[in-house]
């Protein structure tokens, strides 16, 4: 067996599993990572992925697989770093298994991620949210589960993978009603819920009466929704809505629309910038800056607040009463 074979082995096991202790969704991204590297150098070696040395996964063969990445799978400069975030962390664990390789290891390790463009997030209106929400058929077993998935997730700003994960025993009713999620980075957090989602949750809960480790959101056979499987039923909503709200024609929305709707919402009603942070489940508040960028209501409060060129500030002064009263005859 050769060296590489182990050792991409160990470092799932050893490494991610049992010394990082990552989440399911970390290692199924660095597994499709790298199988799709295995499956480029394959293509272009003709060896099977078994027979690879370390060596065939040079610094060359990188590069090629990333460009590749761009050019003919035609992902984004975001999942090509992704991709590249994989590889440095499994070479970074070959430097200590196989000291022998340190240059190519390197070399590997040199390749630097690529700067990507920062684009304005994309969020819903008020009514293209309303449309969006009034698009599932809720006569149905499926459209009241649609519904109130999206009901939660408008409100909450869960993401996908928090929302799948979801247990009915993790929705909390009544008195102080909230949802508890195991979030990004295996952070915990309680968010409240509204006395209408609240309502529209203990409408579904009534109509199915789960277990509390059933999936809050599950499929007919009782089997949790996967991320294409909510990704598909948000699209198929929001293409329903776009006939009775046009607007939405001119926008992808995705999940994540709705997370990035709730935090716009949050933002618009006058909560603080670090609240939304707590709220969303981000690391840092400087991550949640990106809704101020995109918010254009406070843009144009902020320029209303200037003065126009070529003007003298002056301070106001009030009307004579008299000349009030004869500019109101």
């Amino acid at each position: 067996m050769t060296v590489l074979a182990p050792l991409l082995q160990a470092f799932f096991t050893d490494r991610l599993m049992t010394q990082y202790g990552a989440s399911p969704h970390t290692i199924a991204s660095y597994r499709d990572t790298l199988r799709l590297l295995l499956t480029h150098i394959h293509q272009r070696t003709g060896r099977l992925p078994a027979q690879l040395e370390l060596t065939d996964l040079d610094a060359v063969a990188i590069g090629e697989f990333l460009h590749d990445l761009e050019t003919v799978r035609g992902n984004s400069v975001a999942t090509r770093n992704t991709r590249l975030a994989a590889i440095h962390s499994l070479f970074r664990y070959a430097s200590l298994r196989a000291p022998e390789h340190a240059d190519l290891i390197s070399r590997v390790l040199a390749i630097q991620t690529k700067r990507a463009t920062t684009t304005i997030v994309n969020f819903l209106h008020r009514a293209e949210l309303d449309a969006l929400l009034a698009a599932p058929d809720t006569t149905t077993w499926h459209g009241r589960r649609d519904h109130a998935l999206l009901v939660l997730t408008a409100q909450t700003g869960l993401r996908v993978a928090e929302l799948t994960a979801l247990s009915t025993g993790d929705l909390h009713l009544g008195v102080g009603a909230h949802v508890y999620c195991r979030g990004k980075g295996r952070k915990d957090r309680c968010t409240p819920l509204t006395a209408h989602t609240g309502a529209i949750l203990t409408g579904w809960l009534t109509t199915r009466r789960p277990a509390d480790t059933d999936p809050l959101f599950a499929t007919r056979r009782g089997t949790p929704l996967s991320h294409d499987a909510v990704a598909s039923l948000v699209a198929k909503h929001a293409a329903t809505a776009a006939r009775a709200c046009p607007s939405l024609q001119a926008k992808n929305v995705t999940p994540h629309t709705l997370r990035h709707t709730a935090a716009m919402n949050l933002l618009h009603a006058g909560v603080d910038i670090t609240v939304i942070a707590l709220w969303l489940g981000h690391e840092t508040p400087a991550t949640t800056c990106i809704y101020l960028h995109a918010d254009m209501a406070l843009k144009e409060q902020a320029i209303a607040r200037t003065a126009p060129p070529n003007t003298n500030p002056a301070r106001y002064q009030a009307s004579d009463d008299l000349l009030v009263f004869l500019e109101q005859l």
